[in-house]
Parts: structure tokens; C-alpha cells; sequence
């Protein structure tokens, strides 16, 4: 009954038309009649998550203030009270013990404002001295412009922060005729630092018109109160267009462990992180944070869609914070629906938060490792494990034994012989363009080899993870893919292939790959946390107890399987 009333539901939505449909600067589709209509939520749901944050029913964007207060996790997100579509935003509010298991509380931060009365939205979370937290967040005022407000709790003796009262002096940051700042193109302020100087720094996402340049618009402010933009811009970057949800913050160039966000000097390097309105990519660079100019100097490149990216899939409007109860920085991010906003007011919601990840500076400095947070293992159950496995070319292995719809995998792979590894076109430098073209249906020489996912058992439907190796005339390329094309029966949903380039040398290493299963999202961790795809998918075979999990090598040459490990996830309680 599941797998045939699923299939109903998204063939018969795929076919119909969406209303009438706004764009906003934002780039939040309105749908005019929907946006308000109450969402009551299908009997039958096939695609809700167990162990992914998301609401009961209704919209959910971007991540907000994230935070840890008196050893309460807070998680505050963008949400419509009425609808499974984008409109009427508020912050919702739930909060957690493990960042696995979340309780929910009142909206925190709803409009009432004339700051804040067409919508509040993103921003960030900062910790006073003393630990009291405050929030900065954009409201939309009556003529639609955004502007930066502060609220504050209204009992820090509350560890749970249920209510928040609002600065009677909001707006405290505004576009005017005098600054010149484009009032759509300014909005998200980041958790501010605070510089030796004693003074409060903070970013906004902003950009330029004339000539495209996103900007992180930098302001200070001795009280957190008054703010004053400063004369130049923290960094900048022609062509890239608007920057969602900026976020700044120092990583150890000797550790794992993370920084407080107010940490500077030799010992760290700063992440300047901005979500591309342009190309909805979270991209970032690595830098130097030069204090006395107020500053960020990147090691190399600029930032725009060229620049490294923390997921190579469906994933946005991030944001970190620092966990000083075990020393790491944990990163939040919204993965979006790949179905038609028709189907998600017939399922009722729309909009998951991937798993909390910790993230840190590679030991070459060149980039972010990231890493499912630990404390997602106690969901683990029924584990299966296998070892030194040969896979020969064309060969399948199904991994029986688990919830294959909910499920956490580590499989690893040796190769010994690197003669059929295919050359690298100088050309093909798109990592998601090569997956593309070469997808799991496509036999190579090394490759590919990975998992089939949420397949069904005659492989009419799987989502491949998977490796391809090629050759230069200097090393051996490492290429990571994450193909849809097969996931679902129906063609009326996105099934875009994505893919990553692996920083791993395949002749002295192994190539690891971590995904987590969980109905209808796929998230996958390549080379211990280099390389990291999220993919949304919704089979209509492969669903619940008739999913089934593979590793396979459609490649010619053989490779060997020298760890698997699978575990069943049992359900978290959220929300």
C-alpha cells in the first residue's frame, strides 16, 4: 500500500501546474494562494525523516543562532507557521541534551515590530561576556526594506530561553539615502567577535548592483547597541552576486578542537563563508584575518562559485557556532525538497536540516574537514560488518541484515592495480558535469564502485555514491559522485547528479565513504570528511522494508572491500 500510494502521490503532483509565483530578492518562491492555507499533512509519509531535524508539519529554511546555553543545544530555524510553502516567517525554536534528540518550543522571534512586521528573518546568535546570549536578525519593515534588529531573553535563568523580548531601539542597522546600501541585498548577520580593541565587529550579507560584487559589510559597536558600518567592506568579491548567511569565524591550524569565535593571532585561520543567492551554493575560503586593517585576506583564489564548497549537493544557508562544552564547532545546513511545492502541500511540509557535523582545518591547511557530529552513533543498532571482500568488475554484494531505508554505512576500498585507470581530460574540471556524463550506468576502468542506496531489489530504482579513478601524467584523480538519475520511477522530480573532486591519493591510501540513509535523504562523507554530498530522493519502490542497500563495482578492473560496517539508525525524538 506504501509503495503504491507513494508513487500516486508524486506522479499525480508532478503533473499539475503551480500557482501564480513571485520571485523575491530573496529568492524564496510566494506562492500567493498557499502561503497562508493551513497544511494538514498526508496519513501516509514515506519520505519524513527519523533521525533528520524537521518540523511536524509546514515550511523550514535556513538555521538560526545555533548555540549552547547552560548545557542546552538551541536550534532556531526560518518556518511558516500555515504552510508547507515559503511565507509568514518566523523563528521556531526547539532545543536538544545531544543534538539528536530535540523538544519544541514557541516561536521565539515572531513579527511585531515595524522592524520586523513583514517577517523575521535569518541571523545569528552571540555570547556576551558573561555568557549572555543576544540575537541580531533581519526584519522586513513596512516598505519591505531589511534591516538588522537585536533581541535579548527575557529570563537567563531559563536554560531553555522560551522568551525573548525585542530592543525597543530596533532597527539597529538600516539602508539609508546616505550609505546607499540596497535595501532587498542586506540581510543575515553573523555572530559577532569581539577584537582585542574591546569593540563588537559583525558582518551582513550584502550586494552591489552596478556590478554584482557580494559583500560582507562589516559594523562596529562598542555596546551592541549603536552600530556603525564601516568605511570598507571585511571582503569582497565582483560577479558573485548576493551573500546569503555569511558566516566568519577562526579554525586551529594544529587541532581538531575548535575556537571560540573571538580567537585571532598565528595559531588559527579564519573561514569567510557566504551563501551564493546566484548558483544556491554554500561556498567559503580559507584566510587571514588582518586585525589591524580589519580585513580577510584569502590564501588563494576569492570567493564566488568557484571556491571550495562544504557539500557538493542540496545544502544551504548554513551556520556554525562553537560547542565549548567539547571544544569543536559544529555546522547546521537546510537541505531543501527536490519535489514540486504541489506535492509538498499534499505531504504537509517541506525542508530538513542535515545532521550537525563538526567541522575543522585539514592538516595541509587547504581546506575543512567535516564529519558527522559523535553522538549520532547511539542511534546505531543491528550492525553488519564485512571485510576484505574482493568486488570483480560488473559485481554486486547486497548488505542484508539492516533497515536499509535507515542506516548509517562506512565502507572503504583498496585498489591495487591502477593500469585501467582512465585519463583526465585537462577539460573536464566540473566535478558535477563528469558525474553527469558518467554516472553509474557508465562502465569505466577504475570505477564505479560504491553503494547503491535506497535501491529496490531488481535495481529499477537506487540513488549510486560512488568513486572513479583517473590518471595525469603526474598522480592518480579521485572522483566522487552522487547519481539520482535512478532514484525514483517518477520524472517529475529533480534527479540532478552531483559530484566532488577528492583531495586522496588512491595508490597509498584507502578511499572511505560514510553515507546516511534516512528515507529520503542521502548524506555522504568521501575521504574521511573531504568531500561531502547530500542528496534528496524519493523512491516509489524502494520504500521502507522493500529498500535494499548494495556495494558494487561496475568498473573493469577489481577492487577490494576492505572494511564494511552498517548499522540500522533507531528513530530519534524530534520535535
Amino acid at each position: 500500500m506504501a509503495n503504491l500510494s507513494s508513487l500516486l502521490l508524486l506522479c499525480l503532483f508532478s503533473l499539475l501546474v503551480g500557482h501564480g509565483v513571485v520571485e523575491l530578492e530573496a529568492s524564496h518562491h510566494v506562492y500567493r494562494e498557499l502561503r497562508a492555507a493551513q497544511s494538514s499533512p498526508a496519513a501516509n509519509q514515506p519520505y519524513r525523516t527519523a533521525f533528520h531535524f524537521q518540523p511536524p508539519k509546514n515550511w523550514m529554511n535556513d538555521p538560526n543562532g545555533p548555540m549552547l546555553y547552560k548545557g542546552i543545544y538551541h536550534l532556531f530555524y526560518q518556518y511558516n507557521p500555515y504552510a508547507a510553502v515559503w511565507g509568514n516567517i518566523t523563528w521556531a525554536h526547539s532545543t536538544s541534551t545531544d543534538l539528536v534528540n530535540w523538544v519544541p518550543h514557541k516561536p521565539a522571534i515572531v513579527a511585531s515590530q515595524p522592524s520586523d512586521i513583514n517577517g523575521c528573518w535569518s541571523g545569528s546568535a552571540t555570547m556576551l561576556p558573561g555568557g549572555k546570549p543576544v540575537i541580531l536578525y533581519t526584519g522586513i519593515n513596512p516598505e519591505k526594506q531589511q534591516v538588522q534588529n537585536l533581541a535579548m531573553p527575557k529570563d537567563l535563568s531559563d536554560p531553555y530561553l522560551v522568551d525573548w523580548v525585542k530592543s525597543p531601539k530596533n532597527p539597529l542597522m538600516a539602508p539609508t539615502p546616505m550609505n546607499k546600501i540596497n535595501s532587498s541585498s542586506f540581510r543575515d548577520p553573523t555572530t559577532a567577535w569581539l577584537g582585542p580593541d574591546g569593540t563588537w565587529r559583525v558582518l551582513i550579507g550584502n550586494k552591489r548592483d552596478y556590478d554584482h560584487e557580494g559583500r560582507a559589510l562589516l559594523y562596529r559597536s562598542k555596546d551592541f547597541v549603536k552600530w556603525t558600518e564601516a568605511n570598507h567592506p571585511l571582503y569582497s568579491s565582483k560577479g558573485s552576486g548576493m551573500w546569503e548567511c555569511p558566516d566568519f569565524y577562526p579554525v586551529s591550524r594544529t587541532s581538531s578542537n575548535g575556537v571560540d569565535t573571538s580567537t585571532f593571532g598565528s595559531k588559527v585561520k579564519h573561514v569567510l563563508k557566504a551563501s551564493l543567492d546566484d548558483t544556491r551554493h554554500d561556498c567559503y575560503t580559507i584566510g587571514t584575518y588582518d586585525l589591524a586593517k580589519d580585513i580577510f585576506v584569502p590564501d588563494s583564489g576569492t570567493l564566488n562559485n568557484l571556491s571550495l564548497r562544504y557539500d557538493h549537493g542540496k545544502y544551504y544557508a548554513s551556520k556554525t557556532f562553537f560547542d565549548y562544552s567539547k571544544k569543536r564547532r559544529i555546522l547546521w545546513g537546510w537541505v531543501n525538497e527536490s519535489t514540486d511545492a504541489t506535492i509538498d502541500i499534499m505531504k504537509g511540509w517541506s525542508g530538513l536540516q542535515a545532521i550537525p557535523r563538526k567541522v575543522w582545518l585539514d592538516k595541509a591547511g587547504k581546506q575543512l574537514m567535516q564529519w558527522p557530529v559523535a553522538e549520532i552513533l547511539k542511534l546505531r543498532t543491528k550492525k553488519v560488518e564485512k571485510r576484505s571482500q574482493v568486488l570483480k568488475g560488473g559485481s554486486v554484494l547486497e548488505v542484508s541484515g539492516i533497515t536499509a531505508a535507515q542506516a548509517d554505512v562506512e565502507i572503504a576500498f583498496e585498489v591495487s592495480h591502477f593500469d585501467k585507470a582512465e585519463s583526465l581530460d585537462p577539460s573536464w574540471t566540473d566535478p558535477q558535469l563528469l558525474c553527469s556524463r558518467k554516472g553509474a550506468s557508465v562502465k569505466g576502468g577504475l570505477g564505479p564502485f560504491g553503494l547503491l542506496v535506497l535501491a529496490s531489489e531488481g535495481l529499477q530504482e537506487y540513488t549510486a555514491v560512488f568513486f572513479r579513478i583517473f590518471k595525469t601524467d603526474k598522480k592518480h584523480v579521485v572522483l566522487m559522485c552522487s547519481d539520482q538519475s535512478r532514484s525514483s520511477m517518477n520524472n517529475g522530480i529533480d534527479k540532478t547528479t552531483y559530484g566532488a573532486f577528492v583531495d586522496v591519493d588512491p595508490v597509498h591510501e584507502k578511499l572511505s565513504l560514510r553515507t546516511l540513509i534516512d528515507h529520503s535523504i542521502v548524506e555522504s562523507f568521501g575521504g574521511e570528511g573531504k568531500a561531502c554530498i547530500t542528496a534528496r530522493v524519493y523512491p516509489t519502490m524502494a520504500i521502507d522494508g522493500k529498500a535494499h542497500l548494495y556495494a558494487f563495482n561496475y568498473g573493469s578492473e577489481s577492487v577490494t572491500i576492505s572494511r564494511l560496517r552498517a548499522w540500522s539508525m533507531k528513530k530519534a525524538q524530534i520535535n
